[in-house]
């Protein structure tokens, strides 16, 4: 086990150790006790919440209601209310910070897995399958967290099923660990956007993620569009659902950060939203340290867009919503790039938190709007 984070802890027969699995990137924890059957909820909730792992023994089917009973211990609604946030940035950082410590609490109730990706549990599911397709092959026994498996599984069917987008004609698969397109209205933005002249030649996607985009470019036309992502396991997911979609010919991918070689007539970028820290690997769809990818494509930009190139910036207004960036500094960082903007499509969200009245953030997200701005050179 060398080289990999390893858990150990006692039982009857002594001292035992294995390896720590956590895509989340989370350390493995300080203290672990053997949990089975008969640990009441309330006693896992009080070792949970001091820091101390569960490693569980029992039955797989009631370690899943353990799971939910913790979860609902954590969702109470105190006896004292907390005071309202001052601003909505604060409201954003709160509820950052509520989500961490219940992920750190629900994460706190383990798994043993056998080589080969196997359970030993009682009515443990077979799961094989989608471990191998978020950690790839288990040669070896380790220990991973259950709330962590519930995702896994919860990503295989994501992947099987796939998800509907109407403006393909088609689904996109996405895999564990690549941001889903289940926000369609900015891929909606793309397929009706107007073309640039010299378009259909070659166009570019930059961090294509599930290869939703360039897909979407793809059906509309364009012959050659190079799609790009620093993260292997995003260009995998997307070769898999360009060859679903009979488009693997017409796009090229390729592992890269931010821009390929040469110049296109249209360069397509759907940056992370929010600039703020992610807490786990997966987030970096979401959050964007000090809007480091939105900056970089804007200040490459202009040297790698064709004469009369456009450059496509599909960016929510969440931000600006929670006074993490304002639309003056994004146009700032326009103009300082050598862009100018020559149009702009705006679309309302339609996910179901926008009509959450109790969601802590609902005033930011009913404000919500997602733009495309179609940008050229100065």
């Amino acid at each position: 086990m060398s080289g990999y984070p390893v858990i150990q802890w006692r039982e009857a027969d002594g001292d035992h150790a294995a390896r720590w699995r956590s895509e989340a990137g989370v350390p493995p924890p300080k203290r672990t006790v053997v949990a089975d059957d008969r640990m009441n909820a309330d006693a896992a909730y009080k070792l949970a919440c001091e820091g101390t792992a569960l490693l569980w023994r029992g039955d797989f089917q009631n370690a899943r209601q353990l799971l939910q009973a913790l979860a609902r211990r954590i969702d109470r609604k105190p006896k004292k209310p907390r005071p309202p946030a001052a601003s909505t940035t604060e409201a954003f950082h709160q509820h950052r910070q509520a989500q961490a410590q219940r992920a750190r609490i629900l994460g706190m109730l383990l798994l043993p897995f056998e080589a080969g990706h196997v359970v030993p549990l009682r009515r443990a599911p077979d799961v094989r399958q989608a471990c191998e397709e978020a950690y790839g092959p288990a040669q070896e026994a380790y220990v991973a967290s259950l709330r962590e498996l519930l995702g896994l599984i919860g990503a295989h069917e994501w992947h099987k099923k796939g998800v509907e987008i109407p403006a393909l004609g088609g689904r996109i698969h996405p895999c564990y660990g690549v941001f889903s397109p289940v926000r369609g209205e900015y891929v909606d933005l793309v397929a009706q956007a107007p073309l640039p002249a010299g378009a259909n030649a070659q166009a570019f996607d930059i961090g294509t993620g599930t290869g939703v985009l360039a897909a979407v470019l793809a059906g509309r036309g364009v012959s050659k569009v190079v799609a790009t992502d620093q993260d292997p396991r995003a260009l995998a997911c997307a070769r898999d659902n360009l060859e679903r979609l009979g488009l693997a010919g017409r796009v090229e991918l390729l592992e890269a950060d931010l821009f390929p070689p040469g110049r296109a007539a249209l360069v397509v970028c759907n940056p992370p939203w929010v600039p703020a820290r992610p807490s786990s690997p997966i987030e970096y769809a979401v959050y964007d340290p000090e809007s480091r990818m939105l900056r970089g494509f804007l200040g490459g930009l202009a040297a790698h867009l064709a004469p009369g190139g456009e450059g496509w910036l599909i960016l929510s207004d969440f931000a600006e919503h929670l006074g993490l960036r304002t639309r003056a500094q994004l146009l700032e960082w326009v103009n300082g790039a050598g862009l100018k903007v020559l149009a702009r499509m705006d679309v309302r969200p339609r996910h179901p938190k926008t009509m959450d009245a109790d969601d802590p953030l609902h005033k930011a997200r009913a404000a919500e709007v997602t733009s495309l701005w179609r940008l050229g050179a100065a």
